[in-house]
């Protein structure tokens, strides 16, 4: 009499069957990425007029409200110049990576083989790509387009520019995780941009706050961002103090972008 080995039972089959491991960073798959949101953003005509033309036309309005006091201009266009591209990168960041979010664009990518690293750095690169176009616009129109003055190299405001616009999309990608609908990604802003904008030592030096104020805004980025501005604007060398605050912003946006891989996962088992 023989017996018959039982099959495997259902419950075994899931052990089989396990996820994707952790793929190392590709600079293939980023580019794939980069190239892939690039394409369907090139279809929206409105989120890339948002980010190359909006800064520009603020610009444009805040020079001739001060028409007849160009140093007011002076003294805080190139500040403005700096902030304005953070708020649209990050707004338009934000709302579009959520969009794919929404849509299950970003669900069927995390089931493939895709690093998060990948999809995160391929993000980043492709508002990237947009973020220096959008800062050599409005940079060209400050300078030569609307007589910005600055003692120091406009090359250095357009390095700074784009720092603060590549910082908008770091913390763009990073709030829509949090969010679910377009909505709520909108109303981050006040939590995240408004408090930075107000302590960034825009209206009001920094040195003249409140102590506890003063304290929080020297770990905001955007204060960096507008300090980085304030030198090219009165020194025509490179300053240590220059030096310091492009790092900053820079290392922020790198932990940003960690922060925002870290936080990627799917919203269904």
């Amino acid at each position: 009499m023989t017996t018959s080995t039982p099959a495997p039972t259902s419950a075994a089959a899931p052990a089989q069957i396990s996820a994707h491991p952790p793929r190392a960073f590709s600079g293939a798959r980023t580019l794939a990425t980069a190239a892939r949101v690039l394409r369907q953003l090139r279809h929206d005509p409105r989120s890339i007029a948002l980010m190359i033309l909006v800064p520009c036309v603020m610009l444009f309005l805040l020079r001739y409200v001060f028409d007849a006091d160009a140093r007011t201009f002076d003294a805080i266009g190139a500040s403005l110049l700096g902030i304005f591209p953070l708020i649209t990168m990050f707004l338009v960041t934000s709302i579009a990576t959520l969009r794919e979010r929404t849509s299950g664009t970003l669900e069927r990518l995390l089931a493939m083989p895709l690093g998060k690293a990948d999809l995160i750095a391929g993000y980043a690169l492709a508002f990237g790509a947009l973020a220096v176009v959008q800062s050599l616009l409005a940079t060209g129109l400050a300078v030569w387009g609307l007589g910005l003055d600055v003692v120091g190299s406009p090359w250095l405001l357009l390095l700074v520019a784009l720092l603060d616009a590549l910082l908008g999309t770091a913390l763009g990608l990073f709030v829509s995780a949090f969010a679910s609908s377009e909505f709520q990604a909108v109303q981050f802003m006040p939590a995240v941009i408004f408090p930075q904008l107000l302590l960034c030592g825009l209206f009001t030096a920094r040195e003249n706050m409140q102590p506890v104020l003063e304290a929080i805004s020297n770990v905001l980025p955007m204060s960096y961002a507008v300090d980085g501005m304030s030198e090219v604007l009165r020194h025509s060398d490179v300053t240590g103090n220059f030096v310091r605050d492009i790092l900053i912003v820079a290392v922020c946006a790198i932990l940003v972008l960690g922060l925002g891989a870290a936080t990627l996962r799917r919203r269904t088992a």
